[in-house]
């Protein structure tokens, strides 16, 4: 993936500038919000809420973006997140 390869990059140019990258964690944030923004949305949640909520699981990011963790599982523990910080709904289920 060439995200991954550019701020690992950057990690390793620039350690201070790509760990600020990293911590943020829109990059990853972003890229998901395109693909998940209509579901969240309906729950309640909006971007800068998603963003928060991925800057929690930068520890995560960095391990993805240095080759420790798959992409799978990266977005699949961050959906989960995600989805236990959905605001309360009766009997619907997000699907993200």
């Amino acid at each position: 993936m060439q995200l991954r390869d550019e701020v690992r990059a950057l990690l390793e140019d620039s350690p201070e500038e790509g760990a600020k990258l990293v911590g943020e964690a829109e990059f990853v944030a972003d890229l998901l919000w395109n693909g998940w923004s209509e579901t969240l949305e309906a729950f309640g949640m909006d971007h800068d809420r998603f963003v928060r909520i991925a800057r929690g699981y930068a520890g995560e990011l960095r391990l993805w973006v240095v080759g420790e963790r798959p992409w799978d599982h990266c977005v699949s523990g961050l959906a989960g997140r995600v989805k236990r910080r959905l605001p309360a709904k009766k009997n619907i289920q997000a699907e993200v």
